[in-house]
C-alpha cells in the first residue's frame, strides 16, 4: 500500500491489487474533511471481481468485450473471460502493478503482460500525481506483440452521489442500447446531451451511458456536503462511460478511448473503434479529479 500527500489531499494506493486508487479525500478551507472518491467503507481492493470504489486502469481495453471477442473487423480471437457476459475492463484491473517510483505526491506503476492465451502483450504504466489542487493519472501503453493489435485505455472513478447531487457534462452523442448495454445504433445531441445543465442524478432506474464527443470536462456538485469535484481528461478519451444502479450513493464517469462494447460489436465500433497500434506504438492519455469548496 503506498500513500500520497499534496496540500489537503491524500490518496491510498495498492499496487499489488490493480494499482487502484482506492481513496481520495481532501480537507477542505473549514477543516472538513470530505471523499472526492466514493470510499472502501472498511472494504480490501480485490481482482475477483471489480472494485465498486476508487478509481482504477482500464486497459488494454474498456468496459466489455461480450463473448470475450476481440473483433476490429480485420483479426477476431478470445480474450479470459472474467464476466458472466464475457470479459470486462480488460486486464489491468486484475495485475499486480510494479513500483518505478515512489515519493510523497507522486508514483509511478507499471505493469507488462508477457504470456497469456491471446495475442495481447504489452507495457503498460499509470503515473499518479498529487498536487495542492487534484489528482492526475497519466496513463500509457505500449504494444509489444510482434503483431499490430487494437487497444483502448480509460479509468473508473467512482463518486459519492448524495439526493442533492448534479452532474454537468456535454457531448455530442451516446451509443443506443439494446439487452444488456450491447449497441444497435447512435444518437446525435443538438444539445448537449442530459447533463447538459445541472439536476439531480440520482434516479429511480438504472443508469447507462456511453457518450461520444465529449468535451473532456465534467462537474459534480454536491450542495449538502458542500463538495464540488471536476473531472477533466484528454482529448482521446471522449467516449466516457455515465453508469449507476437505481437509487445509489455513488455514480460513475469513466473516461475512456472508445465505446462500450467497441472490442468486440460492429455498432459500437462504428461509433468509437478501438486504437490500432503497430509493434512499439504507444497509446497515451490522462484525467485529472480536482476537488473545491461550493
Amino acid at each position: 500500500m503506498l500513500e500520497l500527500q499534496a496540500g489537503g489531499l491524500a490518496a491510498v494506493i495498492h499496487p499489488d491489487k490493480g494499482g487502484i486508487v482506492s481513496s481520495l479525500n481532501w480537507r477542505g478551507p473549514d477543516g472538513r474533511r470530505h471523499d472526492v472518491l466514493y470510499p472502501s467503507a472498511g472494504r480490501e481492493p480485490g481482482t475477483a471481481s471489480p472494485n465498486f470504489f476508487g478509481t482504477w486502469a482500464l486497459l488494454p481495453f474498456a468496459n466489455r468485450a461480450f463473448g470475450c471477442v476481440i473483433d476490429d473487423g480485420e483479426q477476431r480471437f478470445l480474450v479470459p473471460q472474467n464476466d458472466p457476459g464475457g470479459a470486462i475492463h480488460g486486464f489491468g484491473w486484475q495485475a499486480a502493478w510494479d513500483v518505478l517510483r515512489y515519493d510523497r505526491s507522486h508514483t509511478v506503476l507499471e505493469h507488462r503482460r508477457t504470456d497469456g492465451p491471446d495475442p495481447y502483450r504489452y507495457r503498460a504504466r499509470q503515473d499518479v500525481i498529487l498536487d495542492q489542487a487534484g489528482m492526475t493519472i497519466r496513463m500509457a501503453i505500449t504494444n509489444e506483440a510482434q503483431t499490430a493489435l487494437p487497444f483502448g485505455i480509460g479509468h473508473h472513478p467512482w463518486f459519492p452521489c448524495a439526493a442533492d447531487t448534479s452532474l454537468v457534462m456535454r457531448s455530442k452523442g451516446a451509443l443506443v442500447f439494446g439487452e444488456a448495454f450491447r449497441a444497435t445504433g447512435q444518437q446525435a445531441f443538438a444539445d448537449g446531451g442530459p447533463y447538459a445543465e445541472a439536476h439531480p442524478f440520482r434516479a429511480e432506474t438504472v443508469t447507462a451511458w456511453s457518450f461520444l464527443g465529449w468535451g473532456g470536462h465534467a462537474r459534480i456538485e454536491t450542495p449538502s456536503t458542500g463538495l464540488a469535484i471536476t473531472l477533466t481528461a484528454s482529448g482521446n478519451l471522449d467516449c466516457p462511460v455515465v453508469w449507476a444502479p437505481a437509487g445509489a450513493d455513488f455514480l460513475c464517469v469513466e473516461p475512456q478511448s472508445h465505446a462500450i462494447g467497441a472490442p468486440s460489436e460492429p455498432p459500437a465500433r462504428a461509433a468509437a473503434p478501438l486504437t490500432h497500434l503497430a509493434p512499439g506504438e504507444t497509446l497515451e492519455g490522462w484525467l485529472r479529479i480536482a476537488p473545491e469548496a461550493l
